[in-house]
């Protein structure tokens, strides 16, 4: 199994997984150019991707799903209460296929788990891609570390995990104090020292990198995200972060 993010962060998320003959895009927060030049740039074609999935409604997600969709011909596989919040914001979307969150959608021999998240969204997933008994997460805009979340990391070979801000920076940062409560709230986002948290648990199980994502531009820097999480978790473990304007290298699930 191969991935790579697009792009990560609150101005734009989109996540490429493949696997098998299976192509998969996860979210739609960026532009349709963007996305196409970034794939095109590690030697793949957008128009060969076999489905766009949707996490939730939030803009830097959702926001170029229609694009995606008409431009390129993509199926969109959303819950049926997010395509209710975007679709007066989509445009006209031939192929929507509707799940539901906490179920798995089968394309091929690609399973995706869905997994249902606290996040302040009207119905928001984080997901789980399965291959050949290989499982990558993809795990972001959870709210807090839910129980299921603490269980899952352990049945994971690698993960996209949401690092979104420094507790400190937040607190100290231009924030008004509602929107400052609401990411640190159990509907908001994951901090570093949460994120380094989850994976010391399962550092010695199945873990074999973890790329830290979705990170804050005003509430995080990626060098102390890393710091932190290396600080918990050990400088040995194979980690990096997922950058806000540009895709990552490809990275590998091994057998």
């Amino acid at each position: 199994m191969l991935t790579f993010s697009l792009q990560s962060g609150s101005n734009g998320n989109c996540i490429y997984v493949e696997a098998g003959d299976v192509r998969l895009l996860f979210d739609a927060g960026i532009s349709g150019r963007e996305a196409a030049l970034r794939l095109t740039r590690r030697g793949r074609d957008i128009r060969d991707v076999t489905a766009l999935i949707l996490s939730h409604e939030h803009r830097d997600h959702s926001r170029c799903a229609g694009v995606f969709a008409r431009k390129f011909k993509l199926p969109v596989y959303v819950t049926e209460p997010t395509w209710r919040r975007i679709e007066s914001q989509t445009g006209p979307v031939e192929q929507v296929r509707h799940f539901v969150a906490g179920r798995r959608l089968e394309f091929g021999s690609v399973v995706v788990h869905s997994i249902p998240t606290p996040h302040d969204a009207v119905d928001g997933c984080a997901f789980v891609v399965e291959h050949e008994h290989r499982r990558l997460g993809i795990l972001t805009d959870l709210g807090h570390p839910f129980p299921a979340l603490r269980r899952l990391l352990g049945e994971l070979d690698a993960a996209y995990l949401e690092s979104n801000y420094d507790p400190q920076m937040l607190d100290n940062g231009i924030y008004p104090d509602d929107l400052k409560a609401r990411i640190r709230g159990p509907q908001g986002h994951l901090s570093n020292p949460e994120a380094a948290e989850l994976v010391c648990r399962h550092r010695d199980r199945r873990l074999q990198w973890v790329i830290l994502s979705h990170l804050s531009e005003n509430n995080n820097d990626p060098e102390l995200a890393l710091d932190t999480f290396r600080a918990v978790v050990g400088r040995d473990f194979p980690a990096c972060v997922a950058g806000r304007y540009g895709a990552s290298r490809i990275l590998e699930v091994r057998d």
